[in-house]
């Protein structure tokens, strides 16, 4: 029965792998071929099965990779069972490889590999079975699919893909701490051997550093490693397959380990005793010098403060740290002065900024130094006894009267003497004078203290025989104490406006005064009228013996067209001493009010205008004045505009009639624009040519002259003629035609009668006679004769 064929699949292997390998598969093979005979005869004692089941078992092959023995390895054997030996069935292999990886030989069913085989490009190959009919290739069983597996061998080195690695960790940390993991690829087949099991260690970096066999973890192995001893680290690990057992393969990789700093280290000064100098003629703020204390540590583990913990010093100095260079930078505090002290003494201290708490139990993390400073003896400038000075002296003193002294002293040890003088920018108008020996200062002149009540000058003083640049300036403020010189006047120069109808006894006015001097404690001005006018009868005068004074009217009203101005002396005195007197005029204008004593106005003009003509009136009549003398300018300038006289005398009527056509004549090929047939026909010459500007009303035959010939084509003869025509033509008005033709035509036989080019050639006329033509061609006349100078010299 079709039903009951099958094949049997026997396994050979080739060389040590065949004895070892291909053995046992062909044994269970031959196992399998016999148990399903045995099978199939059990079946035929007793009857049990009603249908046959196949004869053959399938199950994986196995090839080993990289075999490179010199025949074909045998990978199994197809067998059917309805194959009896006699060749007439045909064995087919299809699939992953068939017919190029793998053959099979189609009459015993052998399947062989041809190619070495690696099971890292391709773990395993689906091949299908069958067997046909050789004649009819017809199919005597279905297909049958396996796999073939590539048996894996230990072919492949461990590799680092990541590697070199860089990796880092704190110094001085603990034995075992945790640095890195390395990690390690195989591509062996892990599930088959030890192919594919790594073990790691470490081939360089020990004693410091150690790696974990199984996971690749690098640890720390000696404590207290130090960055400032050491701070790079180049360690090797290895991978080893095999389970690190001799003959396996194994690949390395290289760790560079750095060792981050951390503040295990205090700062130091390099010694303990430092010596500086400093010029007393230093100013405060400037450097004295500097120092250092060194910590190995990085970044802000590194960073050191200082500052001064003893010392005589400590007041006149002070102490910075340049954060750059990260040192100590002492500076004067106060002047110093080597006549007072000449040394001092300074304790300074330096500690980390940071402190890790970790390594307090080493030490303190500071340091002391002392520095010694001494004071250098400079040439200073002399020193006044006083910041600045204030004197006072008498407004109008005389000349020379001394206003005060200043005294400066040499503070060196030479003691110099000294020389003073006033800064000239100081006293511009030199108002006083200094003794350059004794420091006396005088005036020169009287002084005003309300012209300036106060002088600021400044002093200078300077060693004799010093250095230059070695000097010094003091402030001195004068005061001008006043004098009572001036007399009062008043507060404001206002006039006051009286009504007419005011009424007697009324206050219009209270007055007060200034006065230029100072007014003493209780002193106060007094007024009073001028005695020239005590005895008027207008206004009178109320003391308020306040520095003011009130005026009352006496009379009852006033009269503007009487009188509208009046004028009333007060004499004002400051009751000083000496005491100063001024008659001031207060000035008294009477205004017209109306029933309230609103003042309407206080101008008389219109009072002194004529009685019968209005304000009105004036103006209409100035109106009309203006108006006609506009009339007249217009009429002036139209006439000089038009350049006519005035007055036309008949016997000057003397006219110019300049007629211009725009059209220029075309010459002889010109027959459009004018008729040149004219200027030759001798028929038209023969009778009488009007003008054409005007027509005379009478006309008289020509004088016989002598004509061109009836053909003649010259011109010149024809113009000629017409000229003596018009010249001796009677009925011809004094009038000039001027017709210009500046275009004779292309190849005419006549000359231009132009005279532009004379412009550009030479000429032989003479314009000596346009001189005699008046005062109106003079300007014409010197052009042309200076051209013609002009000429003749170049020539």
């Amino acid at each position: 029965m079709r039903e009951g064929l099958g094949l049997q699949v026997f396994l050979v292997c080739l060389g040590m792998a065949v004895c070892s390998h291909a053995s046992m598969p062909q044994n269970h093979a031959h196992q399998r071929g016999l148990s399903l005979h045995r099978h199939k005869e059990r079946g035929k004692e007793g009857q049990v099965l009603h249908r046959s089941k196949r004869g053959w078992v399938w199950n994986q092959f196995f090839v080993i990779e990289e075999y490179t023995g010199p025949d074909p390895v045998l990978v199994g054997r197809l067998h059917s069972d309805v194959d009896t030996g006699d060749g007439n069935i045909k064995y087919i292999l299809s699939g992953e490889g068939a017919g190029t990886i793998f053959v099979i030989d189609d009459k015993t069913g052998n399947i062989h590999a041809t190619k070495t085989l690696d099971r890292e490009e391709q773990a395993q190959y689906t091949l299908t079975a069958q067997a046909v009919a050789r004649d009819t290739n017809k199919p005597l069983e279905p297909p049958s699919e396996f796999i073939v597996k590539v048996q894996d061998i230990n072919d492949n080195p461990p590799e680092f893909l990541h590697g070199p690695y860089y990796a880092s960790v704190p110094e001085m940390s603990n034995v075992g701490t945790s640095v890195m993991q390395v990690t390690a690829t195989d591509a062996d087949d892990p599930t088959y051997g030890n192919s594919a099991r790594l073990v790691y260690s470490i081939l360089q970096g020990q004693p410091y550093f150690s790696v974990e066999p199984q996971t690749g973890i690098i640890r720390t192995a000696l404590p207290n490693m130090d960055r400032e001893a050491r701070q790079e680290y180049d360690v090797v690990i290895q991978a080893k397959d095999m389970g690190g057992h001799m003959g396996g393969l194994s690949g390395t990789t290289e760790v560079k380990i750095t060792l981050t700093d951390v503040n295990d280290n205090p700062p130091k000064f390099p010694q303990s005793v430092y010596t500086m100098s400093v010029s007393e003629d230093k100013v405060p703020g400037e450097e004295v010098g500097r120092l250092k204390a060194k910590d190995p540590d990085l970044g802000e583990n590194g960073l050191v403060l200082y500052r001064l913990i003893e010392g005589d010093g400590m007041n006149m100095f002070e102490i910075s740290v340049d954060s750059e260079t990260q040192e100590a930078v002492i500076k004067l505090k106060k002047p110093v002065d080597f006549e007072a002290k000449r040394t001092y003494t300074l304790r300074v201290e330096a500690s980390n900024k940071f402190e890790d708490p970790r390594f307090n139990a080493w030490g303190p993390y500071k340091d002391t130094a002392t520095v010694k400073i001494m004071v250098e003896d400079a040439d200073e400038p002399p020193a006044f006894t006083s910041p600045n000075y204030t004197f006072e002296v008498e407004e109008n003193a005389p000349n020379g009267t001394v206003v005060g002294r200043v005294h400066a002293r040499d503070t060196d040890v030479a003691n110099s003497p000294i020389r003073y003088m006033i800064l000239s920018y100081t006293d511009v108008d030199q108002f006083f004078t200094i003794d350059s020996e004794k420091g006396i200062i005088k005036t020169t002149r009287p002084l005003d203290r309300e012209t300036q009540s106060w002088h600021n000058i400044s002093v200078s003083a300077a060693e004799i025989g010093g250095s230059l640049g070695q000097h010094a300036k003091v402030r001195v403020n004068i005061k001008v104490k006043d004098l009572n010189d001036n007399a009062p006047e008043f507060a404001a120069q206002n006039d006051v406006l009286v009504c007419e109808n005011v009424a007697p006894g009324k206050l219009i006015e209270t007055v007060s005064a200034v006065d230029k001097d100072e007014m003493a404690h209780r002193q106060h001005f007094r007024f009073s009228i001028a005695p020239e006018a005590a005895n008027n009868h207008n206004f009178t005068l109320k003391d308020n013996r306040d520095s003011t004074a009130s005026i009352f009217v006496t009379r009852k009203g006033f009269s503007r067209m009487t009188q509208d101005i009046y004028f009333l002396p007060i004499e004002i005195n400051d009751n000083g001493v000496p005491p100063m007197s001024s008659t001031n005029t207060l000035t008294i204008r009477v205004c017209s009010c109306d029933s309230r004593d609103t003042i309407l106005s206080c101008n008389v003009e219109p009072f002194i205008l004529p009685a019968g003509l209005s304000t009105g009136a004036l103006i209409a009549i100035l109106a009309c004045i203006v108006i006609l003398l506009a009339i007249v300018v217009l009429f002036v300038a139209l006439r000089r505009q038009k350049k006519e006289p005035l007055i036309v005398f008949e016997e000057e009527d003397i006219r110019e009639n300049i007629i211009t056509y725009d059209d220029e004549g075309g010459g002889e090929e010109d027959t459009e624009a004018f008729d040149i047939a004219t200027l030759q026909n001798p028929d038209g010459a023969n009778g009488f040519l009007p003008r054409k500007d005007i027509k005379p009303e009478l006309q008289y035959p020509t004088r016989p002259g002598t004509r061109p010939a009836a053909n003649s084509v010259d011109v010149d003869d024809f113009i000629k003629t017409r000229i003596s025509d018009a010249d001796n033509d009677p009925t011809a008005p004094p009038y000039d035609s001027i017709q210009i033709y500046g275009y004779e035509g292309r190849g005419s036989v006549a000359g231009s009668l132009s005279s532009l080019e004379t412009v550009t050639t030479d000429s032989d006329l003479d314009y000596d006679y346009l001189q005699s033509w008046g005062p109106r061609f003079k300007k014409l006349a010197d052009l042309y004769v200076w051209s013609e100078s002009q000429k003749t010299k170049k020539r």
